[in-house]
């Protein structure tokens, strides 16, 4: 039978592990953890993968850990940074735990009969330790030199801006959140990313020094795209899973875009498909890459557990009338979420009149197109459309009648430039 480490090999999870964490997982039930970094109230498509990993322990009978890290967030993680994150305060990493709390809740079952999924917040512990306690219990145990044989301390070392004490003292404090989950709920295992590594190894060390007990550790490599860059960056911006951050639209595309290069490789870390549907789908996209039938499931698996079946139906309505003439029959929501990231002009209802403003205008007006003669030449040649019907009549009056729900125009050039007119 398949164990969660032959899953996780499968799908591309495994980077480096602790000897022995093969048997262990084949043999016995584990609790493991995960840290979260409370930098937001929301976590992003960065964060999935972690996410996705505790998920997977789970659906194999291990008891999963969440810690969000309310006491190390006031320090940061200096693993994978160039210089020193914002620090943040006690009630601004309150707000930001809440957030994180009610998005793991879509990926782990937190009333398992046997299993159940824990959230702990780190400054339990880390809030009421005094320094000379906390210096002599875990401190003694680190040697500087072990410390500064660390990825995540000798590159900020030899950067510029070097490394603060503050930052420096992380890779402890993470340690030490490693023995306190031992210690109170038996957790033998921690992963995370592959930058993850020196400080996963610290916590297995001092368990082993403090409690002469064996410790593991698991770690995946960091995602990027097939082009080389970081993944979830994009030139839009970060790709968050709080709705109001990143609508569920915007959310769907990202998946929808990915690179058939990526796409096999998502759907194996970002998804709960099985082997056999994945093995379909790649062979798919080999033979007919130009339906992209790999990125439309990858976005509906993805988006459905992120922001559920309702809002995927919502997404998958809009984006079949994105470009038809059936685009006025959106609801007014659903098109505004649609056209979020489309360039608009604000436009009061007096300035089209009671007759209306002509077409070539218009586009003239909102900057379509450079100049009145040029939006001329783009009407007769046909490449115009309003509200995705084609506007070939240069005489043509555009009015408040024409505005979808009474409030939006969409004007679009060519096949995909689009310019949406709020009236005001």
């Amino acid at each position: 039978m398949a164990t969660l480490r032959d899953e996780l090999m499968w799908r591309g999870m495994v980077y480096d592990e602790t000897e022995g964490l093969s048997e262990l997982l084949a043999t016995q039930k584990v609790t493991a953890y995960i840290g979260f970094d409370p930098t937001a109230a929301s976590l992003h498509v960065g964060s999935l993968l972690t996410v996705m990993g505790l998920a997977r322990l789970q659906r194999f009978g291990h008891t999963p850990i969440a810690i969000v890290g309310g006491g190390t967030g006031m320090i940061g993680d200096p693993s994978g940074k160039s210089q020193e994150r914002v620090l943040l305060d006690t009630e601004q990493i309150a707000i930001n735990v809440a957030g994180i709390r009610s998005q793991l809740e879509r990926f782990l079952d937190f009333d398992a009969a046997s299993n159940a999924a824990r959230i702990v917040n780190n400054a339990d512990w880390l809030g009421t330790i005094d320094l000379l306690s906390f210096l002599r219990d875990a401190g003694k145990h680190f040697t500087v030199n072990y410390m500064l044989q660390k990825e995540s301390v000798s590159r900020r070392l030899e950067s510029e801006d070097g490394i603060s004490f503050t930052e420096f003292s992380y890779l402890v404090l993470q340690a030490y959140d490693f023995l306190q989950l031992f210690d109170r709920y038996g957790c033998v295992l921690q992963m995370g990313g592959s930058d993850q590594w020196g400080n996963i190894t610290a916590g297995i060390d001092l368990i082993r020094k403090l409690r002469v007990a064996k410790a593991h550790g698991l770690v995946w490599p960091l995602m990027k795209t097939a082009a080389g860059t970081k993944f979830g960056k994009t030139e839009a911006g970060t790709i968050w899973l709080d709705p109001q951050r990143t609508s569920p639209f915007r959310f769907y595309q990202f998946w929808l875009n990915v690179d058939d290069r990526d796409v096999i490789a998502y759907l194996k870390c970002f998804t709960f498909l099985d082997r056999h549907t994945i093995d379909a789908l790649a062979a798919a996209t080999a033979e007919s890459p130009e339906r992209r039938e790999a990125q439309r499931v990858l976005a509906r698996e993805v988006s459905t557990v992120v922001h559920g079946a309702d809002q995927v139906a919502r997404v998958e309505r809009a984006s079949s009338v994105l470009f038809s003439e059936d685009i006025a029959s959106l609801p007014l929501e659903d098109l505004m979420a649609v056209m979020a990231d489309v360039p608009s002009t604000e436009m009061s209802r007096s300035e089209l009149g009671v007759e209306g403003v002509g077409i070539v205008d218009l586009i003239a007006r909102v900057r379509l197109a450079p100049s009145k003669s040029e939006a001329r030449r783009l009407v007769q040649s046909g490449g115009v459309y309003l509200n995705n019907r084609r506007a070939a009549d240069l005489q043509a009056k555009i009015s408040t009648g024409d505005a979808i729900g009474g409030q939006v125009l969409l004007l679009r050039k060519g096949a995909k430039e689009q310019h949406l007119i709020r009236l005001t």
